[in-house]
């Protein structure tokens, strides 16, 4: 088996804690040298299980934090977000495999993807603690779209997945962690921390990655991500940005601010 079709076989699984675990075993046989690189179709779309409902992000309805079911909301949210994680990084490793990068590129994803995967279970955990399951509520659809945009164009990848959407997590993340701490939640509140420190890695891997694909192709860096962002990204960036865990991520403000509002 070659690391595109161990990828594959995670996309294509519609088990939500089947994935969890296909993404260890692939993390794994990768780490052991196990998963050969050689190209390899992947699907458009995922696999997802029957539940939850998948609805339009307009026809979502608002989060609160407000006592316990709001909390059982708002980590059902953060567990789907990690789900589509999951196979965010499995496709772009694998989608990408017989593209001409270092080992050290497929490195990085694969260990995302491992991350993405615990973060899952851990979120699972406290739906179960407190007496649910991941499916038990609507999700929204719409994560998958920047995704399926890119697919053809690694750069564009790699600005709209690690640099926009996942550094928007580096942003709201403490907030969310203040308000379950503040709500007594302090085991919710602690995985959330865990999963704050591991997204600084990651939208580390996505800058790093980036710069080191614009310097190969003699591209300025931050001109290229304003210019694949205003095509593939809609909307603008929200203030406000958190910009010291953007910074420890390698992120500078040159290449977000000009793209914000507010």
């Amino acid at each position: 088996m070659s690391l595109a079709e161990a990828a594959r076989a995670v996309l294509e699984c519609p088990d939500a804690e089947g994935k969890a675990r296909l993404a260890h075993e692939a993390a794994a046989l990768w780490r052991a040298g196990a998963l050969p690189l050689a190209p390899g179709e992947l699907p458009d779309r995922p696999q997802r299980p029957a539940w939850p409902q998948l609805l339009p992000p307009n026809e979502m309805p608002r989060r609160t934090f407000k006592g316990p079911r709001g909390r059982f909301a708002l980590l059902h949210s953060l567990a789907h977000i990690e789900l589509n994680a999951i196979d965010l990084a499995f496709d772009i490793a694998g989608r990408f495999a017989g593209e001409p990068l270092p080992r050290a590129f497929f490195d990085d994803w694969i260990s995302v993807g491992d991350d993405e995967a615990r973060h899952f279970m851990l979120l699972q955990a406290r739906l179960a603690a407190m007496g649910g399951t991941y499916g038990d509520l609507p999700a929204h659809d719409g994560l998958w779209q920047a995704a399926h945009e890119t697919r053809h164009d690694l750069l564009a990848r790699l600005a709209i997945v690690p640099m926009v959407l996942e550094a928007r997590g580096l942003d709201v993340t403490p907030v969310m962690i203040e308000r379950l701490t503040g709500a007594g939640d302090h085991e919710s509140a602690a995985v959330l921390g865990v999963i704050y420190r591991d997204e600084q890695q990651h939208v580390g891997a996505g800058v790093r990655w980036f710069r080191y694909l614009c310097a190969r192709e003699g591209l300025d860096s931050e001109q290229t991500f304003h210019s694949l962002v205003r095509r593939h990204f809609r909307g603008s960036l929200k203030p406000p940005f958190n910009a010291d865990a953007r910074a420890q991520a390698g992120f500078l403000p040159s290449f977000y601010e000009p793209l914000s509002v507010g």
